[in-house]
């Protein structure tokens, strides 16, 4: 039970702009949330929003906006996938971010399926090929909750694609060919969009 000042502060709502700012600050890793509907047609989005919940059993989840058509796919479906971009998968990040026809995005990239039959991106860092196990709203958002039934992962020397003060970044490797010593360091060598 929160008592004085804690309690006040806690009452009193925030400016959603400050609250905005400060996320931006909140770098993050890039991904890919997509999924494939009963008729075989797919649907994605771009999200920040992705963590790990649990390892028994295996399970992420995942933040979208409940008015993205992607968010109501997810639940029609009952599966998706995340797929973690590289930092050279920038342009598919732009065109999933965007509001064009699902097909235009699925354009781009090499895509397959493993288990579930969500799109899983050939070029991402990583994939987690879930099934949805629950669904909580909060506010404008929903948190779909993922039981990982696959994963696949590229080579160490692929780097993440992250995002931070409205601009993409990536790591780079400081250390000597496979030195263990050496350190993966932030570089924001993109512009801000």
């Amino acid at each position: 039970m929160m008592t004085g000042t804690a309690a006040a502060a806690a009452s009193t709502p925030i400016d959603p702009e400050s609250f905005r700012v400060g996320m931006r600050r909140l770098a993050a890793a890039v991904s890919l949330i997509t999924t494939t509907l009963p008729d075989g047609s797919r649907r994605g989005l771009t999200a920040t929003a992705v963590c790990s919940v649990s390892m028994h059993p295996p399970t992420l989840l995942c933040c979208i906006n409940r008015s993205n058509s992607s968010y109501e796919a997810i639940l029609a479906s009952g599966i998706f996938a995340v797929n973690v971009l590289s930092h050279d998968d920038r342009l598919l990040a732009d065109t999933f971010a965007r509001p064009v026809p699902p097909a235009e995005k699925f354009s781009l990239g090499l895509w397959r399926r493993i288990a579930t039959g969500a799109p899983v991106l050939e070029s991402a860092v990583a994939s987690f090929d879930c099934r949805v196990s629950q669904d909580v709203s909060i506010g404008t958002h929903g948190i779909l909750f993922g039981e990982i039934h696959a994963v696949t992962v590229r080579d160490a020397a692929a780097k993440p694609l992250i995002y931070a003060q409205g601009a993409y970044g990536a790591f780079t490797f400081t250390g000597e060919g496979g030195d263990p010593e050496g350190l993966w360091m932030p570089t924001w060598d993109y512009e801000p969009i």
